[in-house]
């Protein structure tokens, strides 16, 4: 155990000074979120988008998960660079543990996203969010989660492939009907109703509902429930394929 947290801890570090280096990566990942605050949340002010709370209420956890949605699913797109570069290999040789390596990785992405999260809360109270504490802080944990799970299967994924042209696709295959179908954008429940129901079969749904109940004040809710054991499940299932692809892969 004492070597697998040193290993992660070495790992971890060679990556956040990659990271701290670089402010175009640390900041360039909170455009796009930042943008739909910018430009799409003014067009919502005065909609009711929901019973309970503001339409910043319901636009800003949707922006939350985005980041990691979108963020954690193109991390693998570094590995396959190191690969070409020969960085994959030099690691293989060392006697680091596989798991190490890529959970040094996700911890960097995961305090990454958790800093561009933060960046949007503060852009978004300065907008006009208003939102208890405790839902900001629930939000922010469902960030690091779905982090952990996305980037955990990222990175198996580009192990297994060797072009961006590859990865790039099946990326843009899982993240975009998930964009769709979770409503980060505006509740599904304005969806017609066979959209409604569809929806209901796609995970980052219940992660989008319950944060947006935590940033009402709904803590012991139904969504906030459903969202909890989905987001660990995935998680769970995530970081244990996500490992194994990984292990086998040889990283």
């Amino acid at each position: 155990m004492h070597s697998f947290l040193s290993d992660t801890a070495i790992v971890f570090g060679r990556y956040a000074r990659q990271t701290l280096r670089s402010r175009m990566q640390m900041l360039f990942g909170i455009l796009m979120p930042l943008l739909y605050l910018l430009f799409f949340g003014p067009l919502l002010t005065d909609l009711p988008l929901s019973a309970d709370g503001s339409s910043w209420q319901v636009l800003v956890p949707g922006l939350l998960l985005q980041l990691g949605l979108f963020g954690a699913s193109f991390c693998g797109f570094a590995v396959i660079l190191e690969k070409h570069s020969g960085v994959v290999d030099r690691m293989r040789v060392t006697p680091a543990s596989r798991l190490a390596l890529l959970a040094g990785r996700v911890l960097r992405d995961t305090l990454l996203f958790l800093f561009q999260a933060v960046l949007l809360v503060l852009a978004a109270l300065v907008m006009g969010l208003r939102a208890p504490l405790t839902g900001i802080l629930i939000g922010f944990a469902f960030v690091a989660l779905l982090t952990i799970s996305l980037a955990s299967l990222s990175y198996a994924l580009a192990m297994k492939v060797n072009t961006p042209q590859e990865f790039g696709p099946v990326i843009n295959a899982l993240t975009m009907p998930s964009m769709l179908l979770s409503g980060l954008m505006l509740p599904m429940a304005l969806a017609p109703a066979w959209l409604d129901v569809l929806s209901h079969f796609m995970p980052f749904r219940y992660l989008v509902d319950a944060v947006r109940a935590a940033f009402v004040g709904h803590y012991a809710s139904m969504p906030m429930l459903y969202g909890v054991l989905v987001a660990l499940a995935m998680s769970a299932a995530s970081l244990t394929l996500g490992t194994r692809l990984f292990q086998k892969a040889g990283a």
